[in-house]
């Protein structure tokens, strides 16, 4: 272990930049220079970094307050030019991992992220990867990209993979809260990486090697896909049984062990959840071993959309109407509560769904207009006459800003895939 860079680190005295300023890295960056460290930001969107300059955040989890501080007192930079690097001892890549087709990853982003990186190492860096990726990435890929100048990983720089835990939103978890684990290409790399991480975070846990640290994030996300997905199949067959689901989950939930609760709905979101396990699934297969769990998964939450809509024709079709003559509304299209982020939403895919058989509106109070693909759409906004001028209401996310009560009195249907009235039943309210 760098008794330089180690020293550096201890004293708060260690040049960190972060590559990827989104929900990942600007909260880590934030964190890291609000404990006294110089902190350089690298990202490739110009209106990220002018944002930066304006001491203005751009994501739920950092205040303006956060960005104005830090950036005030000289600890915080950035910039869309990797010469910053240049200056840096240790370096955190924290950029996109997404899907670029049903079941392959992309990790055209990571990669460019690497190689400009590869430009400014040297001896004694510590570069640690953040992004979500299969297991053996880093030691298969991004090892020999920052080796190809002639310097070696865990002789001449420090190489490890510490996966992101961010759950955007929750104010209860930010970054300091959640245990980190670190994964080095050598027990000293591990150390290292410890250590910086030790200064903004209590509870640090080391594994064996970066495949471990890829492996258990993978591990976390995948294990959630599984259970909402078998959550989703069971509301299907309990919607046949003529059983209410949501009692069900209260009921085995009063178990003080042996049962985790998950909650049926539309699928799943995010960045993490819809496109970690595939990750898993995409490289298990390049050693011959193909899951049947990940994929049954990720098939069965991605069709809920299609299944609600059925659902919503079998309703309407109970009432004497058809769906191709009915007005829809959508409450809540962000991908989880209490959030502004659109990212994998299968509320769109709902919407755009919709599209294609009915008039349907939205209303959100955290996204004011839509504008991305083919959705082109305003938030309506939630009064009596707008509600009573619907033949159907589906509560698709439960934000805690809206008012059910008023909904609840003037929509003709409400279908509730969130299970907000259950303690208010009503003949007009049907649940998923």
């Amino acid at each position: 272990m760098s008794k330089k860079l180690q020293e550096l680190i201890k004293t708060n005295r260690a040049n960190v930049a972060v590559v990827g300023l989104g929900y990942v890295g600007l909260p880590l960056a934030v964190a890291f220079a609000q404990k006294g460290f110089s902190v350089m930001g690298v990202d490739v969107s110009v209106s990220r970094i002018a944002r930066i300059k304006d001491r203005k955040s751009y994501i739920l989890d950092v205040t303006h307050e956060d960005i104005d501080e830090i950036v005030g007192k000289g600890k915080f930079t950035a910039s869309t030019d990797f010469v910053l690097l240049q200056k840096a001892d240790v370096v955190i890549i924290c950029v996109p991992t997404p899907i670029k087709r049903r079941y392959t990853p992309d990790i055209s982003f990571m990669l460019s992220a690497v190689r400009s990186v590869a430009k400014y190492i040297k001896k004694d860096m510590l570069v640690i990867l953040e992004s979500t990726t299969y297991p053996g990435t880093t030691e298969e890929l991004i090892k020999p990209e920052l080796e190809s100048n002639g310097l070696k990983a865990g002789r001449d720089f420090h190489l490890a993979f510490s996966p992101e835990r961010i759950d955007p939103g929750n104010p209860t978890y930010k970054v300091t809260d959640i245990p980190k684990v670190v994964g080095g290409f050598t027990a000293g790399c591990t150390a290292l990486t410890a250590l910086l991480y030790g200064k903004i975070i209590n509870d640090i846990h080391q594994v064996s090697s970066p495949r471990a640290a890829e492996m258990t994030k993978l591990l976390e996300n995948t294990f959630r896909i599984i259970n909402i997905g078998w959550i989703n199949e069971a509301a299907m067959m309990c919607h046949k049984m003529g059983i209410n689901c949501w009692e069900v989950i209260d009921a085995a939930k009063t178990k003080p062990f042996g049962f985790m609760p998950f909650y049926p709905g539309l699928g799943v979101g995010g960045h993490c959840i819809p496109e970690d396990p595939l990750y898993l699934y995409w490289k298990a297969k390049r050693y011959g071993f193909s899951s049947r769990f990940i994929k049954l998964s990720a098939d069965l939450n991605h069709h809920m959309p299609d299944y609600v809509i059925s659902r919503m024709e079998e309703i309407i079709k109970a009432r004497k109407n058809k769906l191709d003559k009915c007005r829809i509304l959508v409450v809540g299209i962000t991908y989880k509560k209490n959030v502004k982020d659109l990212r994998k939403s299968p509320a769109l895919r709902l919407i755009e769904l919709l599209q294609k058989k009915c008039k349907v509106d939205y209303s959100d109070p955290f996204v004011p207009y839509l504008d991305i693909d083919r959705l082109k759409m305003k938030s309506v906004e939630i009064t009596p006459k707008a509600i009573r001028g619907y033949d159907m209401v589906v509560i698709a996310v439960d934000h805690d800003a809206l008012d059910y009560e008023l909904i609840s009195r003037n929509a003709k249907i409400i279908f509730d895939l969130k299970n907000v009235y259950k303690r208010k039943p009503a003949k007009n309210i049907v649940v998923l």
